[in-house]
């Protein structure tokens, strides 16, 4: 979840300056696999150095899809002053992103609400990387928001669950125990009484991106279902697999078989 200054960069950054920067790619899909340099995921990009965009640049990333809040971004504005890509603004929340740590919220009613109150922003946002690739998601913390709508896009195109929900799990591991200790310190003064806090701020179980994907295969068929459900045509889950999924090439007769 995005949470009030996301402290210290964390190790783990493919991407100078950016917190929990990754590729996606190379995830399977049946007997497919996810294409690299397609999809990025990361946290927010207020600490984006110099070499950084270079690596950005170098990437190809034409497209930036910020799921911040206003006063999130007006906190730590993104640095990407002289990088030729374009922004996208989808903020998830209705709502300030404290209101959760206020209600004390647990990950899978956050996750809940995201899917079941942000469903037009999150294929507003799968939208928008059909459209425009090499595509990078970030929130905050690249955890929770990323995490979400991240796991329902592969999911939705075909690739395997368990590496569906490894890939929202690895989070944990880019994230610091300094800036774990940073953000908890903060968020403690704000919400004494919270017992949730370090599982919002910190946490990427594999038991919650479990149950996102349960939910919306019972309550859709399937995370292609959900998508479907709010409004996404078979065409366009069609493109989302082809755009996220290079099939494996195809065998060639070896010599002593010709």
């Amino acid at each position: 979840m995005t949470t009030p200054g996301a402290g210290p960069s964390g190790a783990g950054a493919g991407v100078d300056g950016v917190l929990n920067f990754r590729d996606v790619g190379g995830l399977p899909a049946g007997a497919g696999t996810t294409r690299s340099g397609v999809l990025f995921r990361s946290a927010h990009l207020a600490r984006l150095s110099d070499q950084g965009r270079e690596e950005l640049r170098a990437l190809g990333v034409r497209r930036i899809v910020d799921l911040r809040a206003d006063d999130e971004v007006a906190f730590e504005p993104s640095r990407i002053e002289g990088l030729e890509v374009e922004t996208l603004r989808a903020p998830l929340f209705s709502g300030p992103t404290s209101s959760f740590f206020e209600r004390d919220a647990t990950l899978d009613q956050l996750y809940r609400s995201l899917v079941d109150e942000s469903s037009d922003r999150i294929v507003e946002v799968v939208r928008a990387v059909l459209e425009t690739r090499p595509a990078l998601v970030h929130c905050t913390a690249g955890k929770d928001r990323t995490g979400v709508i991240v796991g329902i896009m592969l999911a939705a195109a075909g690739v395997d669950e368990e590496a569906v929900v490894a890939d929202y799990a690895a989070t944990a591991g880019h994230l610091s125990p300094e800036r774990n200790a940073f953000v908890l310190a903060r968020l403690r003064r704000m919400h004494p009484e919270a017992r949730n806090l370090e599982e919002l701020a910190t946490r990427s179980p594999a038991r919650a991106m479990r149950t996102v994907l349960d939910s919306l295969t019972v309550r859709f068929g399937s995370p292609a279902g959900y998508l479907r459900a709010q409004g996404m045509s078979d065409a366009e889950l069609a493109d989302l697999r082809g755009a996220l999924i290079a099939a494996p090439a195809p065998e060639h007769p070896r010599a002593e078989d010709t």
